[in-house]
């Protein structure tokens, strides 16, 4: 059976066989365009409302919800405006789309995509030129919601296996740190983990740092601190910041590295249970010594890593096993989620 998908398409609600876009679009010929993901759905009780046919609210979006959506369109419209895809964004009007392609879908729990380009060429110079008001979406908006992937509780309590990814992130290439459309290179990386029954691979720098994994943000849980890769514009706090854990090197150069924003929720929660996090330039040493290793995007939520290819994380007798750190904000993210949707449980599924 094919899994619903329920697609917006500038403006207005397109079947997906009849979702197209112009063979001109500045996404299609260069990839031009940037994207997000997020989580979201109608909670339980809005769904069996309708289901029941009951009368609901036609001047609200009843049940609708969406994990952090406000950080989500905030970095899609930053990375639009800083990539020079828009002068402004209307935050206001794509979170509405978003929410709206949300409560179309009736789903419990949907995996969102955001995808934005500047459209036909004549757009992307006027786009460069500083045309046309801020505040407008740019020349093409699509939006597809589908299933969320259901990720098995034995993943969370077993952790997983990671690579380490061949290429490599440029910091002098001024789309890293930013969810482009020229993602090809990291889902090259992603497959070829797979072929090695590794579930992510760990991607460095060209001056060898770590940046992340191919679709995750990392952080690295030694001597009851967390370290996480300096992400694009912590650069000047990371300098500033006193280093009571000390560091290989200084950030001397600007960040590759996506600001996460299910990381930032981890650092969040592991601030509220006493744990400080570091923004360092981290080595594969610091990945080797790490005691826990969590992998962190919005559709798992957390993921703690069990081995880095034949090295298990951590020593002792807790080799290779999730750690509790992990075990809590994996745990935490489920509860979210769980409160969110007004489901009763965490059904199994597939790595994805």
């Amino acid at each position: 059976m094919s899994r619903p998908v329920t697609v917006f398409l500038n403006g207005s609600f397109v079947e997906p066989d009849s979702a197209t876009i112009s063979a001109l679009d500045a996404g299609v010929q260069h990839g031009v365009g940037v994207f997000d993901t997020l989580l979201g759905g109608v909670s339980a009780a809005t769904l069996g409302r309708r289901a029941a046919g009951a009368p609901l609210p036609t001047d609200a979006l009843e049940g609708v919800w969406a994990v952090q959506l406000e950080e989500h369109v905030e970095r899609i419209a930053d990375s639009a405006r800083q990539l020079g895809l828009s002068a402004g964004v209307s935050r206001s009007a794509l979170a509405e789309a978003v929410l709206a392609t949300l409560d179309r879908a009736a789903l419990p729990r949907a995996r969102v995509r955001v995808t934005l380009t500047a459209g036909p060429s004549d757009a992307l110079a006027a786009a460069r030129a500083g045309a046309g008001p801020a505040g407008e979406l740019p020349g093409t908006v699509m939006i597809v919601a589908t299933p969320a992937t259901r990720y098995p509780p034995s993943l969370m309590r077993q952790g997983v296996r990671v690579s380490i990814a061949d290429a490599r992130a440029n910091p002098f290439n001024p789309t890293e740190g930013h969810k482009t459309l020229g993602y090809w290179w990291r889902l090259r990386e992603l497959a070829s983990a797979a072929s090695k029954h590794a579930a992510e691979a760990l991607v460095f720098s060209v001056t060898n740092h770590l940046c992340g994994g191919c679709v995750s943000s990392v952080l690295l849980i030694r001597d009851g601190q967390a370290l996480t890769p300096i992400a694009r514009g912590e650069e000047a706090a990371a300098i500033a910041e006193p280093r009571s854990v000390p560091a290989l090197s200084s950030p001397a150069l600007p960040s590759p590295v996506l600001p996460g924003i299910t990381r930032l929720w981890a650092i969040q929660e592991l601030a509220g249970a006493g744990v400080v996090t570091h923004r360092r330039a981290l080595t594969i040493r610091d990945v080797l010594d790490a005691h826990e290793i969590l992998l962190t995007n919005s559709s798992w939520g957390v993921l703690p890593v069990a081995s880095v290819e034949a090295e298990p994380v951590g020593s002792g007798p807790r080799a290779g096993k999730v750690g509790p750190l992990g075990a809590m904000l994996a745990d935490r993210w489920q509860e979210m989620l769980v409160a969110l949707s007004g489901e009763g449980g965490h059904a199994d599924g597939e790595l994805a």
